[in-house]
Formats: C-alpha cells, sequence, structure tokens
C-alpha cells in the first residue's frame, strides 16, 4: 500500500506516519505539507519508506497528481471546514482512499453527499476517525449496541485534554484553535426531537451518566451531532458535547465569542487566546480534585428489554491513556483505519463516519491497543442505568 499523507509532518500528521511505516503492507508514505523544508526533514528522519514534497492543497490539480499511484490519502490538513470537501473530491477523481481526522460539522454535511460518487469511483473514504469524532463514535456505538431502541446519543470530551502539539510544521495560527473558534461562534447543528436544527454553542446540557451521578456539559459544534442520525435515522438526539474540570472556561469562551460578534477581536487572534487558554488547562481532573464525567464517552438512551435504559461507554486501560498527547490521540485512530484497511477487514465503498457499521468496534479497540507504550489494552467500560 502506498500512502500521500497531507499534513504529514504537521502537529497531528506526523503521529500517525509515525505509526504506519510500521505496518508491513506499508509500502510508501508521501509526506505533504505546504511547507516543504519540514515535509523533507521529517521524512528524511523516518525510514527509506518515507519521502516528503511541498504542496499547496487548494491547487487542485497539483493534489491530483499527488494522488495519482498511491492507494490511499490520509488528511490531517486545517482547517476542515476549507479543505476537508475539495481534497475528498480529488480523491475521488483520482480513484484514492480518503480518511481523514476532520471535527467541523459544516463538510462533514457536505462530504455524506458524495457517497454515490465515491461508490461510483470504488473508493472507500472515512472522515473523521480521530479522538473527537473518531474514538467518541465508536464509544457511542458501543452504547447503542446495549440497547434494542436508540432515542438519544451524545458524545463527549474533556476540553482541557484538548492541548495542541509543541512539534509542527504548522506556522502561524494553529487550525484546531481556528477550528475550536468557529465552533463556539454563531450557530451550530445538532439533531433534536427528530430533525436538524440550528442551535446557539456553548448552551448546557445535564448527563446522567450511569453510576457517577448527573453533571453539565455544553454544546459543542461538532460532525457526531449529525452523523450518528446520517446513518441512524430513528435516533431522535444527538448531541457533541465538551466539558472542563474549570467552571469558569465556559465564561471565558462566551466572553471571547461576544467580542468576536461585536467585531472587536479578530477570529486569529481569538485562536492564539484559546491556543494560551488551553495551555492554562490540567486533564487530570483527579490531580485537580474535580470529579467530573470520562474525558471521552459515549451515551445513549433508549430501550432494552422493555425498559428505558441509559447506557455509557468510556475506556477502561491498565494504565492511564490521558496521558496521550493531543496529536496521538487524534492520530493513532487514524492510523488504525487505514491499517484496517490495508489488512483487508474494511472493505465497503462510500462516505462513512466511524459509527456507520464500516468498523468493527472490538476490533477498533484491538487495533488500537497496539497503537500504545507497553502492553496496555484498551477495553471500553460499560455503565448502565435505569431510567424511572
Amino acid at each position: 500500500m502506498k500512502i500521500l499523507a497531507l499534513g504529514g509532518s504537521g502537529g497531528m500528521g506526523r503521529f500517525a506516519v509515525h505509526s504506519l511505516i510500521k505496518h508491513p503492507q506499508v509500502e510508501s508514505i508521501l509526506v505533504a505539507d505546504l511547507n516543504e523544508s519540514a515535509a523533507k526533514k521529517f521524512s528524511s528522519t523516518l525510514s527509506k519508506k518515507t519521502s516528503g514534497i511541498g504542496i499547496d492543497v487548494t491547487d487542485k490539480e497539483a493534489l491530483k497528481r499527488a494522488m495519482n499511484g498511491v492507494d490511499v490519502v490520509i488528511n490531517t490538513t486545517g482547517p476542515f471546514f476549507k479543505l476537508a470537501v475539495p481534497i475528498l473530491e480529488a480523491a475521488i477523481e483520482t480513484k484514492t482512499h480518503y480518511l481523514d481526522i476532520c471535527d467541523d460539522w459544516e463538510p462533514t454535511e457536505k462530504m455524506f453527499l458524495l457517497n454515490d460518487k465515491a461508490k461510483a469511483a470504488e473508493i472507500t473514504a472515512i472522515i473523521g476517525l480521530g479522538a473527537s469524532p473518531g474514538i467518541t463514535n465508536m464509544l457511542g456505538l458501543i452504547a447503542m449496541n446495549e440497547l434494542d431502541q436508540v432515542s438519544k446519543v451524545y458524545t463527549g470530551w474533556d476540553m482541557s485534554s484538548a492541548q495542541p502539539e509543541e512539534e509542527s510544521s504548522q506556522t502561524g495560527v494553529n487550525a484546531a484553535m481556528v477550528h475550536g473558534i468557529e465552533q463556539i461562534i454563531g450557530k451550530v447543528k445538532v439533531f433534536s426531537s427528530g430533525a436538524y436544527k440550528m442551535v446557539r454553542p456553548l448552551e448546557k446540557v445535564t448527563v446522567q451518566y450511569p453510576q457517577l451521578g448527573t453533571y453539565k456539559a455544553n454544546i459543542f459544534g461538532h460532525p457526531e451531532a449529525i452523523s450518528f442520525p446520517h446513518h441512524y435515522p430513528e435516533i431522535k438526539e444527538s448531541l457533541n458535547l465538551m466539558h472542563s474540570n474549570d467552571d469558569s472556561l465556559v465564561s471565558v469562551l462566551k466572553l471571547i465569542r461576544f467580542f468576536i460578534e461585536i467585531k472587536l477581536l479578530s477570529k486569529n487572534m481569538a485562536a492564539k487566546i484559546l491556543t494560551w487558554l488551553e495551555g492554562t488547562q490540567s486533564p487530570d481532573a483527579e490531580k485537580a480534585g474535580v470529579e467530573m464525567l470520562p474525558s471521552v464517552y459515549g451515551y445513549a438512551e433508549g430501550i432494552k428489554d422493555g425498559q428505558k435504559m441509559s447506557v455509557a461507554t468510556t475506556f477502561h486501560t491498565e494504565e492511564n491513556i490521558d496521558d496521550l498527547s493531543m496529536g496521538e490521540g487524534t492520530s493513532y485512530p487514524l492510523a488504525c483505519g487505514v491499517k484496517m484497511l490495508a489488512d483487508g477487514v474494511i472493505n465497503q465503498t462510500g462516505v462513512h463516519a466511524p459509527e456507520s457499521g464500516i468498523i468493527s468496534p472490538d476490533l477498533f479497540f484491538a487495533y488500537l491497543s497496539k497503537e500504545l507504550p507497553g502492553d496496555i489494552s484498551i477495553k471500553p467500560e460499560i455503565s448502565k442505568a435505569v431510567i424511572s
């Protein structure tokens, strides 16, 4: 298998490249980055399998030339609300399998519309295979599978763990933080009362997590909110939720949003502030002395054996994996998807979010366990409660 890694020397992509060069089915990886020198320098430190090129992904003809001759393109460039759709279109035109870590709902919605074209081109496209979305989708699917009927799905994550990578080819404003700013301003799409709706992000939502208790979280603009009902139209409500061990963080985000919307603060400057703010957050809730929701989880409500029931799923590991960096936590799932494709255990065509059924959750977590140091085994921990 020959791979084109767009953004492969960036803060996210470099971890996927490091993982994939070890896989026996991978013949070569072409690391492509807007920063040509960074791509070549990074690829030269790895193995004979890797080489680097400079590319502007907005140049569609150059992009298609780079895709010709490879089997799979992995896309870790950003921001995805600008770049995801045209890159997938180029992959379809060149009949190249495609995987990304897209965490914006707007391009996710548009990429689903390319499903028939992807099938006609006989390619597999898996979008949003990172941490959130990605791991969260798998956890949500496991929770759903515990129920006979599903009415509600939430995916959630701890914002204090979303800290940018220090090492990256990227210069200027961090794309992940630009994404974060875009998804707290204006309105975002969710699924509620059986219909897609535009709502104000950061609104509070109550989560009654089985065996843990009742917590408050906040709506965030992410693909999971629309991808679950896309694949499972029987669902009545689907939200993606953010929480933090610092209650003041949401207030600060709302203040940043206010200054953007009255045009006293640019989005780029707000992204820089958010980058600094993330660096001040502690991802370790126990050390902070705060009881909170798991750092990443899936939650579902529905019917089981005639009773209303809630099910929540998070990790159970022999060691704490919260120490993984944002880049590792996001890119290792992507690498797993490519390896599963190479090994022939993913074989459906079309455009899929991770929870579509294209990926076996058990197999996914078995692959993900192998990405971690030592003999850590990732096992989803399932909690259930009857809803009175």
